[in-house]
């Protein structure tokens, strides 16, 4: 069986095929923050030769790596949220045209029975929810907020409901929040992702649902989400090639190949102290919103 590379962070497709000697169609760049420390990707999808390479929709993809954001350091929390507050609000403003307040529809995705994947819903506990307040105080947007469950909580695609919803409430833009799949444990817990192509939920895992996009929403969709799961096989691999790295790149892939065993292939990895993790993950995304609406 092929060894695929499953992640959901657009920053490691690039990666491995900037390895492969395979990427067109793509700009990129980086930086880090001096203030913060925070390390900035942003990922670029021109046209449909980058779609074709990269396997993503056609848009823009910022990364954002941090000191593991696991850490109970509430300063570091809060600026971190403070940061990409403001990557949220230029994000939105790039998709409007018009001046604010906007309506923002949140979507916390994925089941908060099991943890690693309640990020989305545990966001939305910590939300400010403003739609429905008369007084305009010079907000950037008013929020309401929805967490559909998944598929077999609800037997309704998540796109579905969200598609009822915003033909009902008619907001200006969709914010989707969901747990993420990486290929490295590094980036587990301490990196972010802001996309403004939407999501498909579950791909990083291979549960391929419903697009959320502008698309199949009617409005603007952007994405945010954190890793917090890596496949096991990919584990093993990274492992491998770090023995092998006189070989040329498709040789030691080759040798990585042959090595993993089918039944790795469907295991996911999470970190032992997940439950805490993903609390304070969620609550410095849902400050972020909350600060990106209210600035």
């Amino acid at each position: 069986m092929e060894l695929k590379i499953r992640t959901d962070l657009a920053l490691e497709t690039k990666e491995s095929l900037d390895e492969d000697g395979r990427l067109s169609g793509v700009v990129f760049d980086e930086r880090t923050d001096g203030e913060t420390g925070i390390k900035v990707s942003r990922l670029e999808i021109l046209n449909a030769l980058g779609e074709k390479n990269m396997g993503r929709a056609k848009g823009v993809y910022y990364t954002f790596e941090t000191v593991p954001l696991s850490e109970n350091d509430g300063g570091y929390h809060r600026k971190v949220s403070e940061f990409l507050a403001s990557y949220i609000r230029r994000t939105i403003e790039k998709h409007m045209n018009r001046k604010p307040p906007y309506h923002i529809l949140v979507a916390g995705l994925g089941n908060r029975e099991a943890t690693p994947d309640a990020l989305g819903p545990y966001v939305v506990n910590n939300l400010e929810i403003t739609e429905g307040i008369v007084e305009d105080d010079g907000r950037f947007g008013f929020v309401s907020a929805i967490s559909p469950g998944v598929m077999a909580q609800t037997g309704m695609e998540t796109a579905e409901i969200l598609r009822g919803v915003t033909q009902t409430m008619e907001p200006d833009c969709m914010l989707v929040v969901d747990a993420l799949a990486a290929r490295s444990t590094t980036r587990l817990a301490n990196t972010i992702q802001l996309a403004d192509t939407g999501i498909m939920p579950g791909s990083g895992v291979g549960n391929h649902r419903n697009a959320i996009n502008d698309k199949n929403m009617g409005v603007p969709v952007i994405a945010i989400g954190v890793p917090t799961v890596v496949d096991a096989a990919t584990i093993v691999g990274d492992a491998l090639e770090g023995l092998l790295d006189s070989m040329d790149y498709s040789r030691r892939k080759q040798i990585v190949r042959d090595f993993i065993p089918e039944s790795m292939f469907g295991m996911y990895v999470t970190p032992k102290d997940v439950d805490e993790t993903v609390k304070r993950i969620s609550y410095t995304i849902s400050e972020a919103i909350n600060i990106s609406m209210s600035m």
